[in-house]
């Protein structure tokens, strides 16, 4: 199954681009959807603002989903979702817009993301409390494991605890772990006799790193665990059943904004890890565009992703072999050493409890394995070609051109689905929806009944994404994720710890001279739920000596606002990798100002060059993106920063 994750703008661009790329080969849709749909926001909400259909399509009611797969036949179609909180709701709108085309929930395939653990540990695009969320899953699962028998309802995704750091022991541990968690909540709305059935539609993302031989053995572990989890905990005995299903996207974490041509090797390489194994290949690939650490890939880039999958497939002999790696002594003494490792990890999640129940326990361990990621690379005992060995270049043509080598979403967009979804309330059965609504309500606080028949009564109703989400968040809550930050370890010493000295003096000499310690706030305005870069920062500046205040994701501009007028910051830290920079700066900027805020701040994250001025021309005194690996070097630039915006000479600069 070859596959490009995409979608962006508008159910009606998204639609031409689906069209597009079937028609040159892709075999199955892989769909983006923008973050207020993932998180449960109408365009016209406040923390949508910013956010609509900018890393992937927004889609709010039933009309958005016949606009999305407007001329697909999803009878023939195997669609790929990735939502987590929202996945009941989405998967509900596939269901009636294909019975609209005439195909029966039985006949549809495809595979909703839906692992909502994982989004507490490393994506944050979560909505309710843990409890709830996993009812939501077993729900799906009771309920698709009969009615929707060819869908995947959930896809155990190890991807993004790689992009957080996970190491491979942890990859494999936490995935598996939060698979059993799934597995244990599904059990008590099944039959016994159905166990088998919904183990087989358990699938897995997972992620593929360059360290391909490495990587390989890992998918390898992974497999012989899960049959054993399969057979022994859930007496599951239909081989058919107990095979690993993944499918895998390549690595985004190692690409580099530096010489971003370097990243297409690298896409090809990690491509091997998960093909070049017969008993250990991936389902389904899907693999990133060049330029992702740039910003959004266009059409073309997304081409040449799919261009190397079929490379691959059609003009290697990869495909024609028995497992080359069979009989390997390498390979088998590789897997063995993950297998142990993974054990003992797992171990030390169900002592505390399962999966669920350690989510701080892992999110601590993932902040500090990509604490320790990050010291590698800048000490240089982790080399990244272009990025801190081999930096001399030419300048990239890829990226030179009027576009800077990047999609850019017309800012437009955002008024037009704020406009759209007016007219869409203003048009259909209130009546009707209001009925749908109150019947979902009271299903979610029986927790005896299944949420799904309601939710696919007010997808068929024309309740939207945001109606569906606040019913359920005014039944079970709202929940804000630990952040990691508070457990992680002290930095450890070695290569890079004599620069970090020198900062903790500067601070410590700064600090001095203004009478208290020097206290940044690292805030994440909007709903971009990637806090790896952000978590990294406030951890470092808390081995630099300075006091930090960090509330984790999705905070409105007042919020950030509020929170540095009450603690008295010196310097504010933003961090957005979603796009939505251009809106949701400026609007922090103002709000600072309303509140008599005067402070620095710095911004880092996935910024085109072209915007870096404008940031700069609105208050913002630096701005950092992703080939600003040095974070020791960051926190010296902030000592300054705050130093001169109080007129204070420190020493330990100058020296």
């Amino acid at each position: 199954m070859m596959r490009t994750y995409a979608g962006h703008s508008t159910a009606e661009k998204s639609n031409e681009l689906y069209r597009s790329n079937l028609a040159k080969g892709q075999t199955g849709l892989s769909v983006a959807f923008d973050l207020p749909t993932q998180t449960g926001y109408d365009p016209d909400h406040v923390l949508a603002h910013g956010e609509v259909g900018k890393v992937g399509v927004p889609v709010s009611h039933l009309g958005d989903m016949r606009t999305l797969m407007k001329g697909i036949p999803l009878g023939e179609m195997n669609t790929s979702m990735t939502i987590n909180a929202t996945a009941a709701w989405l998967l509900a709108l596939y269901i009636v817009a294909a019975e609209e085309q005439g195909v029966p929930a039985s006949k549809l395939q495809g595979t909703t993301q839906n692992d909502i653990v994982k989004e507490f540990l490393a994506r944050g695009t979560y909505a309710f409390p843990p409890e709830p969320s996993m009812r939501l899953i077993a729900d799906m699962i009771a309920y698709t494991v009969t009615e929707v028998p060819r869908w995947n309802p959930i896809n155990i995704c190890s991807y993004h605890l790689q992009e957080a750091g996970a190491t491979p022991v942890q990859e494999i541990a936490y995935a598996l772990s939060n698979a059993i968690a799934v597995l244990d909540a599904a059990r008590e709305r099944v039959s016994q006799e159905l166990m088998g059935k919904v183990f087989a539609r358990m699938s897995f993302f997972v992620n593929a790193g360059v360290r391909f031989i490495e990587e390989h053995a890992k998918l390898r572990a992974m497999a012989i665990l899960w049959e054993q989890i399969g057979r022994e905990r859930y007496g599951v005995e239909d081989p058919k059943h107990l095979l690993f299903r993944y499918g895998v996207q390549v690595n985004s974490l190692g690409l580099t904004e530096q010489q971003p041509e370097n990243n297409v090797q690298r896409i090809v390489l990690e491509a091997l890890a998960v093909t070049l194994g017969r008993n250990a290949r991936a389902r389904a690939i899907q693999l990133p565009a060049w330029n992702e650490a740039l910003g959004l890939p266009r059409p073309w880039d997304q081409q040449w992703s799919l261009r190397i999958q079929q490379v691959l497939a059609y003009e290697t002999d990869l495909l024609e072999y028995p497992d080359i790696f069979e009989g390997s002594k390498v390979m088998d003494g590789l897997v063995e050493e993950l297998l142990e490792g993974a054990r003992a990890e797992m171990a030390v999640v169900a002592e505390h409890g399962g999966a669920v129940e350690a989510v701080a326990y892992m999110k601590a361990a993932l902040v500090d394995s990509h604490r320790e990621r990050i010291r590698r690379i800048e000490t240089g005992e982790q080399v990244v070609v272009g990025l801190n060995r081999f930096t001399e270049t030419e300048p990239s043509p890829l990226a030179s051109g009027e576009d800077g080598g990047i999609l850019t979403v017309d800012p437009g967009v955002e008024e037009q689905a704020r406009e759209a979804i007016a007219r869409w309330r203003a048009e259909r059965d209130q009546a009707a929806v209001d009925r749908a609504l109150a019947e979902l309500a009271r299903v979610a606080a029986d927790p005896s009944e299944n949420i799904m028949p309601a939710t696919i009564a007010a997808a068929r109703a024309g309740a939207t994404t945001g109606e569906w989400a606040q019913t359920l968040r005014d039944v079970f809550g709202e929940y804000r994720a630990p952040t990691g930050v508070g457990e992680a370890t002290a930095g450890a010493g070695g290569r890079g710890q004599v620069e970090l000295d020198e900062v903790r003096e500067s601070v410590e000499e700064l600090s001095e001279q203004l009478g208290r310690t020097l206290k940044i706030l690292v805030g994440k305005p909007g709903l971009d739920g990637h806090s790896n870069g952000a978590e990294q920062i406030a951890v470092r500046a808390r081995d630099a000596g300075m006091d930090v205040v960090y509330d984790g994701i999705r905070l409105t501009p007042a919020q950030i606002a509020k929170s540095a007028l009450d603690e008295g910051v010196h310097v504010i830290g933003l961090s957005i990798l979603s796009g939505s920079h251009r809106e949701l700066i400026p609007a922090v900027m103002d709000a600072l100002r309303e509140v008599g805020v005067d402070v620095p701040v710095v911004v880092g994250g996935i910024i085109p060059e072209a915007d870096v001025e404008p940031l700069k021309r609105c208050g913002v005194a630096a701005v950092y993106t992703p080939k600003d690996f040095d974070l020791t070097r960051i926190m010296g630039d902030i000592v300054a920063l705050v130093a001169r915006a109080h007129d204070v000479p420190v020493a330990a600069l100058r020296a």
